[in-house]
């Protein structure tokens, strides 16, 4: 059989270039993220040397990929993302074609869960309170609450919804949660009430936190819009480590702003870097970080240990880990 050429678009280290080449000497490693991230920035000094990578490039592993790739890459079987969303990628061309497509989806649960226990803590026990205090050198004693027999609503039960049930029932809470495959009300691991999504609003309803944690595509774009945000109880916050198009933040604002919810915890919004006029800044019942809640020191050490598994896998015929359903986008 022959080689196999393979193009990684990340900024990976020596160490795990040799660990992706050790699969097999089949393997022929071409590291173009030099030059996809300069053709990315508008620099197209170095544009024909890509073009005769692609041309020959029948895998490619790395957080984005190269412009075109679909008309440059006529070889192209199979791309690995490293990351578990795959909205930007799922183009039209990308859609249409026969390549492959697999993503590290699994790696994030245990850092993004920490996130959204870090959130409902910091909601808990008014942490935004104790910053504001401490800057205003004010001792102001009040009373915090806990986590237990709180119920968390949990939208969208994958690998980090799972997670986040299994923590947040070690702190002793009631877990609802809904899963798009789920038809009737029943029962999950580390869950109390699995429904299926049509009974969003009972989940709504009944959360003390309500967690978004699927997938962004058409049917889940503006999800949580005025009607959902006004289902939840006054005293409730929402958590968006999914996507910020799955919120419309508009309709968020009003809700913040007229006290619809008691607060939102927010990793990822509809505009990134989030925009200096956007309100969302200026509300202290606001917790929220850059789009870095899966993040981890030891990311792309996981990540290319999954696609060196994935990668032995493709070379044996076998079917891969992961692979996106790209009708349904995830």
């Amino acid at each position: 059989m022959g080689p196999v050429n393979v193009l990684i678009n990340a900024p990976i280290g020596d160490e795990l270039l040799l660990q992706i080449t050790n699969v097999s000497p089949r393997i022929r490693l071409s590291n173009v993220y030099e030059l996809a991230h300069a053709e990315q920035r508008g620099d197209f000094a170095r544009k024909a040397e890509l073009d005769a990578l692609l041309a020959e490039a029948e895998v490619i592993y790395g957080f984005r990929l190269p412009n075109d790739v679909i008309a440059r890459a006529p070889k192209l079987k199979w791309v690995q993302v490293m990351s578990a969303g795959v909205d930007r990628f799922l183009d039209i061309e990308f859609r249409q074609s026969s390549v492959i497509m697999t993503n590290v989806s699994g790696i994030h649960a245990i850092p993004i869960g920490e996130i959204v226990l870090e959130q409902m803590l910091m909601f808990a026990k008014q942490a935004p309170l104790c910053f504001l205090l401490k800057q205003e050198k004010q001792w102001k004693r009040f009373m915090p609450t806990v986590l237990r027999s709180k119920t968390v609503g949990i939208v969208g039960l994958g690998n980090i919804g799972r997670e986040v049930a299994r923590l947040a029932k070690a702190f002793g809470m009631r877990v609802v949660a809904t899963r798009r495959s789920t038809k009737r009300v029943a029962r999950a691991k580390h869950v109390d009430i699995l429904l299926p999504t049509e009974q969003l609003p009972r989940l709504l309803k009944e959360s003390d936190f309500v967690v978004l944690s699927l997938p962004f595509t058409s049917e889940t774009n503006r999800l949580i819009g005025e009607k959902e945000l006004r289902a939840m109880k006054p005293t409730a916050y929402l958590i968006n480590i999914a996507r910020g198009n799955i919120v419309d933040e508009e309709a968020l604002v009003r809700a913040l702003d007229e006290r619809w919810i008691a607060g939102a915890g927010l990793d990822v919004f509809a505009t990134e870097p989030l925009p200096a006029d956007s309100r969302l800044w200026e509300f202290p019942n606001v917790i929220f970080s850059p789009h870095i809640a899966g993040g981890m020191e030891e990311y792309n050490i996981r990540a290319t240990e999954l696609f060196c598994d994935n990668l032995r896998r493709y070379l044996s015929g076998e079917n891969l880990f992961n692979v996106i359903d790209k009708k349904k986008g995830y």
